[in-house]
């Protein structure tokens, strides 16, 4: 059973989500929360496998929180999904950078998003190519390469030439079936590069591998999206 919290100040939305990962016999909502601060007593208290999390809410935000779980040992299974208008692009990035496994737009379908909670459930990160490509090159390309605190294009050293190329694939949000299929190789072969990647990059999860791809510079943000 997937345990779900929902973290958003607008009680209709949450109500809303709550039916909805209710009506999946795999799922259970364990709390709901109207902001940031609750949310964490919610999730300690009631238990969470992965928590739906607005980014934009009074008090504690969506990206604080979500740094808090990051930062707490306690809470290092909990994954946490960004839910997003996609209006603002630097605090989706910032919630990647803080441990979020990804983001998904309020006005998804149903089944989109119980696929999203199985998906981050599952240890995957929630990166759909068009969305994840698009968010991360604006910002980047605003910010201008090199800002935002992450890794310089030294780290790249440290990776083999496949390693590399795998890094590619996982910055242009493609699973472990696609990128095996791309490269000739086995998704389990895929899926051992990715956690060799995540050591050697010291990267939390998948969805830090693509932040690192662009920070890095070996994935260049588009000039046009």
């Amino acid at each position: 059973m997937i345990r779900v919290v929902l973290v958003d100040d607008q009680a209709l939305l949450r109500s809303a989500f709550r039916v909805l990962v209710d009506s999946d016999p795999a799922m259970t909502v364990t709390g709901e929360a109207s902001d940031g601060a609750e949310a964490l007593k919610v999730i300690r208290d009631a238990g969470a496998d992965v928590v739906l999390m607005d980014i934009r809410m009074p008090g504690m935000d969506g990206l604080a929180a979500t740094r808090a779980i990051g930062a707490d040992p306690d809470l290092g299974g909990v994954k946490v999904v960004i839910l997003t208008t996609f209006e603002s692009d630097d605090y989706v990035i910032e919630a990647l950078r803080a441990g979020a496994s990804g983001f998904l737009g309020k006005g998804a379908e149903p089944e989109e998003l119980l696929h999203a909670i199985r998906l981050v459930a599952e240890g995957e990160a929630l990166l759909s190519p068009s969305a994840t490509r698009g968010l991360i090159a604006t910002f980047l390309a605003s910010q201008g390469s090199g800002d935002g605190g992450g890794l310089d294009a030294g780290a790249l050293d440290l990776l083999t030439a496949r390693e590399r190329e795998v890094l590619v694939e996982v910055a242009a949000g493609l699973s472990n079936d696609q990128i095996g299929a791309r490269l000739s190789v086995s998704p389990l072969t895929v899926k051992t590069h990715i956690n060799r990647l995540l050591t050697k990059l010291d990267a939390r999860d998948r969805a830090q591998l693509v932040v690192l791809a662009y920070e890095t510079g070996l994935v260049r943000p588009r000039s046009s999206g």
